[in-house]
């Protein structure tokens, strides 16, 4: 909002990064910098941009700049109907251009991408499900799937299986039942080597459909980390972080595999990378749980029995949590606590539980499950596993009398 070369070099700048970082997100169609840029400096009608370039949302912004302070606002904006979906304000010292170009252009595109995708969810749940395309099909899966219940994980699978029936070449699709398929198995809906063989397909196809989808490689590297392949999901993320070096699924899956690989203290920071890159994430269940496993790896009981608090109050039918915290609550020496997490969470999920207590899953490590199981113990569950199983069911059920 000047007329100084420098300050227009800047704002320049700033849009055409922002541009090149949300092209890499593979959910988004971004229209290229030389046809953005035509509408610059121009008092243009949201509608209008939306028909000649056919797209639903535009972000526009506007910088000023006072001696050695910068402002720059921001807002997205959907073209069909004019609401603002999102808007934000950024003021910088101008100590360092080029730094703080680069510091308000991550900013920005960490919060379009999640901002665009509660928006589509929302559009996708006001269409009749009978006058769904692939795309709203997807969306609406996935909201069902942020829900974290087994009824809505069911719709989740439903609606994702449509998409893949609409469109058999939308990668995204095989993402989401993947996703569906993963979660009914953490509710003991749905058999471990089942949904091993089945997930892993879909990554394969979602893949083969788009090497450059960046959630496809973050979906074949969470289930190379379940079939305890640590090595082959590391490679798997990496892939991912190459065409998109900001998206939160990939921080989160490598987050998962250093924890699980015996590294939870950097895995943890990967996760909480995973959270502030989209911290309204409604599918936030597993990082949260993430949290307080690794905090429990790290042997850190206090922190994982907040982590888990957290993940419960958000998802209270997301049932591993719950083991998470009895186990930190019986190595903390908090017992009464402890029993009554235990006692939630064989109820909440018996068949999850039993899945994960009585054998040791490909994903867990033999040391890092003796250590689960050896709180457990102290939460009550007995002597071995059998015992914790059979024990602690008659307990909910003596509980209900």
């Amino acid at each position: 909002m000047s007329s100084d070369p420098e300050q227009e070099f800047l704002a320049d700048g700033i849009a055409e990064d922002i541009i090149t970082a949300l092209s890499r997100y593979p959910s988004l169609f971004v229209i290229a910098r030389n046809s953005s840029f035509t509408y610059k400096g121009r008092a243009i009608d949201i509608n209008q941009v939306g028909r000649e370039l056919s797209v639903r949302y535009v972000l526009e912004g506007s910088l000023r700049k006072a001696a050695n302070r910068i402002r720059v606002t921001a807002q997205l904006v959907e073209t069909e109907t004019g609401n603002h979906v999102w808007a934000e304000r950024y003021d910088r010292d101008l100590a360092d251009i080029f730094a703080v170009q680069d510091e308000i252009s991550e900013a920005v595109t960490i919060a379009i991408a999640p901002a665009i995708a509660d928006a589509e969810r929302q559009r996708a749940m006001r269409k009749p499900p009978d006058s769904l395309d692939a795309w709203a099909a997807y969306q609406r899966g996935m909201w069902h799937c942020s829900r974290v219940t087994p009824e809505d994980n069911a719709l989740a699978q439903k609606f994702s299986q449509q998409a893949i029936d609409l469109d058999p070449n939308f990668s995204g699709s095989y993402v989401g039942l993947a996703v569906a398929q993963m979660q009914a198995n953490d509710f003991g809906t749905r058999g471990l080597p089942e949904m091993l063989t089945s997930v892993a397909a879909l990554a394969r196809r979602a893949v083969a459909l788009d090497s450059a989808d960046a959630e496809a490689r973050s979906l074949l590297a969470h289930t190379l980390w379940r079939r305890g392949d640590y090595e082959g999901a590391l490679a798997e993320a990496e892939r991912a972080f190459t065409t998109a070096p900001n998206l939160a699924s990939a921080h989160h899956v490598l987050g998962a595999t250093l924890i699980h690989s015996g590294r939870p203290k950097e895995g943890l920071a990967a996760i909480e990378r995973s959270i502030r890159l989209d911290p309204r994430n409604q599918r936030s269940a597993g990082r949260l749980n993430h949290l307080a496993m690794g905090s429990y790896l790290c042997r850190d009981y206090e922190a994982a029995i907040a982590a888990a608090k957290r993940g419960i109050r958000e998802y209270p039918e997301f049932p591993n949590t719950y083991r998470w915290l009895a186990a930190a609550l019986g190595q903390a020496g908090r017992i009464d606590e402890a029993k009554e997490a235990l006692g939630k969470a064989i109820a909440v999920a018996p068949a999850a539980f039993e899945m994960y207590v009585r054998q040791r899953v490909p994903w867990h490590r033999p040391e890092d499950y003796t250590h689960m199981l050896e709180g457990l113990r102290k939460a009550g569950c007995g002597r071995n596993k059998q015992a914790c199983l059979s024990g602690n069911r008659h307990r909910s059920q003596d509980d209900a009398r």
